[in-house]
């Protein structure tokens, strides 16, 4: 399990900057921020999924690897609550138990779907 410090922090980020998607539809338009912005929420989907089916043990390092990309994804979007976690996940997925690694998606997965909720309907 999480720390409990940990899981405050997390429980206590913002779920999104709404500036972000902002700043993002100032650099490429409408229509280039929402094609990107539709491709951020397959990848994400997929590579949550990708999470679980990959052996913790036997893959430790591709999971450093896609949660690093997935918390830069989230931050260029501004879901800070997704990318902290991403980013927890990047920096311990050498030594984090099976228990923490499955509360650490769990945490990931809830943070994603409030990030959908939150996103604005076009």
């Amino acid at each position: 399990m999480l720390d409990a410090n940990f899981a405050n922090a997390f429980d206590a980020e913002p779920l999104r900057e709404p500036s972000a998607f902002d700043a993002l539809l100032r650099e490429i338009g409408e229509d280039g921020a929402g094609e990107v912005r539709t491709v951020f929420w397959d990848e994400t989907s997929a590579r949550l999924k990708l999470f679980r089916a990959l052996g913790l043990e036997q893959h430790r390092a591709r999971i450093a690897r896609e949660a690093h990309s997935l918390k830069s994804a989230a931050r260029t979007f501004g879901y800070l609550r997704l990318a902290a976690l991403a980013l927890r996940l990047e920096n311990t997925a050498e030594t984090l138990g099976e228990a923490e690694f499955c509360d650490l998606l769990a945490r990931m997965d809830a943070a994603y779907a409030a990030a959908r909720e939150q996103e604005p309907q076009d």
